[in-house]
């Protein structure tokens, strides 16, 4: 009931009546304006390793082509390996390093495990064994989704989980040496995981991905932009019966929809109009706003757009030009920055230190500037032949000492 009764002061009082619920106006124009200007928030992908990969690299071909091209130049590199002392052409590292484990070589290890520091900004290499040198006697890449990182009280790892189908692998790292060597990118806002090129670009990646299924949904229509269906009826009421509404939308799905009907001759009963709706503006830029994020996807890599065959780029003023600055400026600083952090942590199994650094010298695409830099150093005839040596990056012969 809208009345009550309730004590008050002792006696019975009768209850105020309940406010009545307030209707709520709304303009006619209200819902045509929200459709004018868009259906609902944008929607981006999951940030996730996996949800990253599966969209970055699995499903869109920019993604796909820099972390190859990058992780299969960096793992062709060649490494050399010193110490203070000399420099080594046979090596128990360098034996290590060129069979690694049964399943792969030197170039497949690297791949795997340059591919997984772009994919997701962290890369672990596992030691397996000791063998009587004082190395592992193998090394495997694993996986970055799997590894959790477990801190200790004063924030540094102290293990490492390695989780698959419900089973957890727990590597302890209190000891020493250390069986993983976590290599993570930088990250200014994480302690212990790395910030990867995929996750920089992963905007644009989403960008790139719906302008392609765009496209997709476009050719779908026989490539051609949607149209309208007036119908004017006999008394110039243009409205459809539902059960005329019904009929109509079944047989265009059909008859009409779809690459296999494309071109497919139309019949129209009387009262129905075709209008076709051409291109809107924002429909012609639309190839423009895909060449637009697959730049910014070779950007966030540095890979220069000429080397993937995006279009518009004129940064560089030939492809030999952007071939070096892809090795200066990508390449060889990657190859340095996972080359120290290896031979660290070999060398703590080693009980020696060592030095592995990428040699320069023999990369073809750097080969114009070793040779204007050997030409430099050889015509310095205030250089004694051992200055030259040490400035090329050479090791003294026997007679300079």
């Amino acid at each position: 009931m809208a009345f009550g009764l309730f004590q008050r002061g002792g006696k019975a009082a009768m209850a105020a009546p309940e406010a009545p619920a307030m209707e709520r106006k709304a303009s006619a124009t209200g819902r045509v304006v929200a459709m004018a200007t868009g259906g609902g928030r944008v929607v981006w992908s999951a940030r996730d390793t996996g949800s990253l990969t599966r969209a970055g690299f699995v499903g869109n071909p920019v993604g796909f082509r820099c972390v190859k091209m990058i992780a299969e130049a960096a793992a062709a590199v060649p490494l050399i390996c010193e110490d203070r002392d000399c420099r080594y052409d046979a090596h128990p590292v360098m034996d290590l390093l060129r069979r690694p484990n049964p399943g792969q070589g030197r170039a497949e290890l690297f791949e795997a495990l340059f591919g997984q520091i772009l994919l997701s900004g962290n890369g672990y290499l596992e030691a397996v064994g000791a063998a009587a040198t004082g190395v592992p006697e193998e090394l495997h890449v694993l996986r970055s989704d799997r590894m959790n990182v477990v801190p200790g009280a004063d924030g540094w790892p102290v293990a490492y989980d390695y989780a698959v189908g419900g089973r957890k692998h727990r590597f302890d790292m209190t000891g020493s040496p250390d069986p993983i060597c976590h290599i993570k990118a930088f990250h200014p806002q994480d302690d212990h995981y790395g910030l990867s090129p995929m996750q920089a670009a992963a905007v644009a990646l989403d960008v790139h991905n719906s302008a392609s299924a765009w496209s997709k949904a476009l050719l779908d229509n026989a490539a051609r932009p949607s149209g309208a269906f007036v119908y004017r009826g006999v008394d110039g009421h243009g409205s459809l019966s539902p059960e005329q509404y019904d009929r109509l939308v079944m047989e265009m799905e059909l008859n009409h929809q779809g690459a296999r009907n494309a071109g497919r001759p139309m019949l129209l009963e009387g009262g129905l109009d075709w209008r076709p709706m051409g291109f809107s503006p924002s429909d012609m830029e639309f190839h423009e706003t895909k060449k637009a994020a697959a730049r910014e996807i070779a950007q966030a890599f540095g890979v220069p757009p000429m080397l993937i065959g995006i279009p518009g780029d004129a940064t560089y003023a030939n492809y030999a030009e952007a071939h070096r600055a892809f090795y200066r400026l990508t390449v060889l600083p990657l190859v340095a920055r996972v080359a120290a952090s290896v031979a660290w942590w070999l060398s703590e199994h080693l009980g020696a230190e060592i030095d592995l650094r990428p040699d320069p010298d023999q990369i073809p695409a750097l080969a114009a500037e070793r040779d204007q830099q050997w030409a430099r150093v050889a015509g310095a005839s205030f250089l004694t032949d051992a200055e030259k040596r040490a400035l090329l990056g050479l090791a003294p012969l026997e007679t300079d000492g």
